[in-house]
């Protein structure tokens, strides 16, 4: 069975390894791969800026504003290795004006649970985005940024799940019984 601490430091090694080696160019699936996550970042910057605009608890800010900040961080590095490789950039829609929470009628409004919810769906989209990002990479460089970023992920998720948790908003499917065993 394959060891992931194994398979990590093999790609780190091998990274490394070709650090004096010219790069060969993105393929096309590459370049598709940071031009698609690059547009999903930018949409996912405008739905948390929305939540900011609607909500009024402060532990949910809180998370907005670190979850906005990770995609800033994600979008800043994704563009620059763009345009260093000569892939265009997509163009997105403009960031939020700021509002006031309280003057957004009610039937308009986001909830808190569906905020986090939302940036739940979202951060698991980003996940598998990253992993196939991962499993399309040639390049090394390419795949280490993927790496980085699902890491970036996971963590953020774990801290998003606490949250969810405590608040009683964390959507869990109905529990499985097989056929035949006893009920709880």
């Amino acid at each position: 069975m394959p060891n992931p601490f194994e398979a990590v430091w093999n790609t780190l090694k091998t990274s490394m390894d070709n650090l004096d080696e010219p790069k060969s160019p993105l393929h096309i699936v590459e370049a598709g791969d940071c031009w698609t996550y690059l547009t999903m970042m930018e949409e996912y910057i405008r739905y948390e800026e929305s939540g900011l605009n609607t909500t009024t608890d402060d532990e949910v800010k809180e998370m907005l504003k670190d979850v906005i900040q990770l995609c800033e961080t994600q979008v800043k590095k994704l563009s620059k290795f763009m345009k260093d490789e000569g892939i265009p950039l997509p163009d997105v829609t403009s960031s939020k004006p700021k509002s006031e929470p309280n003057e957004i009628p009610l039937g308009v409004k986001l909830t808190d649970d569906e905020i986090t919810n939302g940036i739940a769906f979202k951060l698991v989209t980003c996940m598998q985005a990253c992993a196939k990002g991962q499993a399309d990479a040639v390049r090394g460089d390419i795949g280490m940024i993927w790496l980085g970023f699902y890491s970036e992920w996971a963590t953020f998720g774990s801290t998003l799940k606490t949250l969810m948790r405590k608040r009683g908003w964390l959507k869990v499917p109905p529990y499985y019984y097989p056929p035949g065993s006893p009920k709880q």
